[in-house]
């Protein structure tokens, strides 16, 4: 495994050490590979969201539609 050290202000140093403190994390190590994994998975759930999007042809939604629809959504409380 490599090692890669990183410098952090002081007030992210702390919120690393008490997400470790959690017991959640064995280490900072631990705490910054999870990071690393989640933005990994984030970033190919939206990859995937966009090639099935693009894949589904062309949409009849006006953007004032989507725009409506975005709206209702916010109002509900289920953004």
């Amino acid at each position: 495994m490599a090692t890669m050290n990183v410098s952090l202000p002081d007030p992210l140093k702390d919120w690393v050490e008490t997400q470790v403190k959690t017991g959640r994390y064995a280490n900072a190590s631990d705490y910054v590979r999870d990071l690393i994994r989640r933005d990994q998975e984030a970033k190919d759930d939206l990859i995937d969201a966009l090639e099935k999007g693009a894949a589904s042809g062309k949409s009849r939604r006006t953007i004032d539609d989507v725009w409506q629809a975005a709206k209702r959504k916010a109002a509900s409380g289920k953004v």
